[in-house]
């Protein structure tokens, strides 16, 4: 069965113009997404995460961003070129986001109702009485009890969970195709989170809408993802399934996020962290980003940057660490436990079957650190 791409990135690169200088934000960044799938990117901050989705909903500052190459592609349209007219009616219609702060993203001076209200009367023409009971459908889908009491409510009168539910009421009012979901449980309990995430899941089976899950944390996303994409340094530097992602991560960044993750099996008294600190991107390094900070660094990481490696048809990391003239090595401990899982529920102990691009020759020589 052929799965629709409902959105396209291809090539993006951004860069924000500052008293320093270019700060190149985002390197190159490729991926697409699929009708009803949930794509999460995670990665640390500074990672280019935050700034590749608000890009596509035409939010980056005017007065010092720039999307200097790269397309956006959806509905047949390159979003990165329309004129802000033009993205007013896809925004909150079409694509909508989630932010991280409920608080910050809801009017404090309005009520509830009226906020929820906005968009439907905006975009769908609906008159203010067809507006407020869809209001009170969506309260009600959203988990919000009592909810004619509470559609006349201010932001303030709400918890922090029921405030996002809220959020996430005003974010699905239209239907929209695409959800962006920036962080949106980082301001929240870890039962709270749950709530949410749970909740989010059940409203992507009822509206079939695709959603786009920005996080820090790979345990977020581990039983929501469809496919999860890391990012380094301003691009893509592994993507793949979640169990792929999780049970067979190839590329030393995302050995050293899953390490620093404890699970039932974690038996260490302290987790493992990445050592060093991301990379200035007012001077991307020339090589690999993640050099300086790998363990497993050789010198062709330092001079040329890795492309794509193909380990399955779902997944490919860029690191050279797959190329097949490169030293074996021994990933961490937590990785190889996950790993040993993955040859136990597929029967595959997958590695790189291929380049995806470059050469197919090993150039420069191997070196330890």
């Amino acid at each position: 069965m052929v799965v629709e791409k409902i959105l396209q990135v291809k090539d993006l690169n951004i860069s924000f113009h500052t008293f320093s200088g270019e700060v190149k934000a985002i390197r190159g960044v490729n991926f697409d997404l699929y009708k009803g799938e949930t794509l999460a990117i995670v990665g640390e901050s500074g990672s280019g995460k935050s700034v590749t989705t608000k890009s596509i909903m035409r939010l980056l500052p005017e007065h010092n961003s720039e999307i200097k190459s790269g397309e956006i592609l959806f509905n047949g349209k390159d979003l990165a070129k329309l004129k802000d007219r033009e993205m007013q009616k896809i925004r909150g219609h079409d694509i909508s986001m989630i932010f991280q702060d409920p608080m910050t993203s809801l009017n404090p001076t309005m009520k509830i109702g009226n906020q929820i209200t906005e968009p439907l009367i905006k975009h769908q023409n609906m008159s203010r009485h067809d507006a407020k009971e869809r209001a009170l459908d969506l309260l009600k889908l959203v988990g919000i009890p009592k909810p004619e009491i509470r559609i006349n409510q201010y932001p303030h009168q709400f918890s922090g969970g029921m405030r996002q539910r809220v959020v996430i009421a005003i974010a699905l009012a239209c239907n929209p195709k695409i959800l962006i979901a920036d962080e949106p449980t980082t301001a929240l309990d870890v039962t709270i989170q749950a709530q949410i995430l749970e909740l989010m899941k059940d409203l992507q089976k009822k509206i079939d809408t695709s959603i786009i899950f920005i996080t820090h944390d790979l345990g977020v996303v581990a039983n929501v993802a469809d496919r999860v994409a890391v990012m380094y340094g301003g691009k893509i530097v592994e993507i793949g399934t979640a169990d792929e992602i999780f049970y067979n991560p190839k590329h030393p960044y995302t050995w050293g996020l899953i390490s620093s993750m404890p699970d039932m099996d974690t038996e260490e008294e302290e987790l493992f962290s990445i050592p060093g600190t991301p990379p200035d991107l007012l001077d991307p390094p020339k090589g690999d980003a993640f050099a300086p900070r790998n363990p497993f660094v050789m010198k062709i990481d330092l001079e040329q940057e890795p492309p794509f490696f193909k380990v399955s048809e779902t997944h490919y990391a860029a690191t050279w660490l797959l190329h097949p003239d490169a030293p074996p090595v021994d990933p961490p401990d937590a990785v190889k436990r996950r790993q040993s899982q993955y040859l136990e529920m597929t029967g595959v102990n997958s590695g790189a079957v291929g380049l995806d691009k470059g050469n197919s020759q090993f150039p420069g020589k191997k070196e330890g650190k």
